[in-house]
């Protein structure tokens, strides 16, 4: 049970669902990013966990979107997983526990790929309570996040691994920057920060580490 404004008690729990290509997509999940940010403690430290790897295509939508978080150099968040030291199944609990030994009551957004119905492929999903990562490949991890934020990058049902294997980079790509982007936008605006102005093709470059 997490404080709100200084009370305790409980959220409501939520959930949207918006294509990643729908007209004002990044707009529309910042805003409801942002709704959940100003619910809480203005002293609440807000930790975004990128759960993934590189090595699966399909997988590497959070360590994306944690390398376009930590190029943006904002103070107002911690993250953990990138490109560079992803966190996935081996690390994720010894990652959890650093977090938690680290941030007091942290407010932990956690981000994440899935696999889904072929309608709901490209779709990013925004709701309370944790993510399961690996479930969808049958791995048995600990539930991570006060919410969530995961990307159908492809279709669940059949042969999971490989099929996260066999997904189109540009879709998890131009997913993972509207995901970014909306997660700082809601930052910056629910902290009283001014937001940088977006690059001209609002594409991340993601250049090596």
């Amino acid at each position: 049970m997490r404080e709100v404004n200084g009370v305790p008690g409980t959220r409501p729990a939520f959930s949207v669902k918006i294509p990643y290509d729908a007209p004002m997509a990044r707009e529309r999940l910042s805003r409801r990013i942002e709704t959940e940010l100003r619910a809480l403690d203005p002293g609440t430290r807000i930790v975004v966990l990128c759960v993934g790897t590189d090595r699966s295509t399909g997988d590497a939508l959070g360590p994306l979107v944690g390398t376009e978080l930590m190029r943006s150099g904002c103070p107002l968040f911690d993250v953990y997983g990138t490109l560079k030291d992803p966190v996935h199944a081996v690390n994720l609990e010894d990652t959890v526990q650093r977090i938690g030994k680290t941030v007091s009551r942290p407010f932990v957004i956690a981000v994440d790929a899935s696999l889904g119905q072929l309608s709901s492929v490209g779709c990013i999903q925004f709701g309370s309570g944790p993510v399961r990562p690996g479930s969808g490949v049958n791995k048995k991890l600990p539930p991570v996040g006060d919410v969530h934020l995961t990307g159908i990058v492809n279709v669940g049902g059949f042969m999971e691994y490989f099929v996260l294997q066999n997904t189109r980079l540009s879709l998890v790509m131009n997913m993972a920057n509207v995901i970014a982007h909306s997660l700082l936008e809601a930052v910056e605006r629910s902290r009283g920060r001014i937001i940088p102005a977006a690059s001209p093709d609002g594409l991340p470059s993601f250049p090596p580490e």
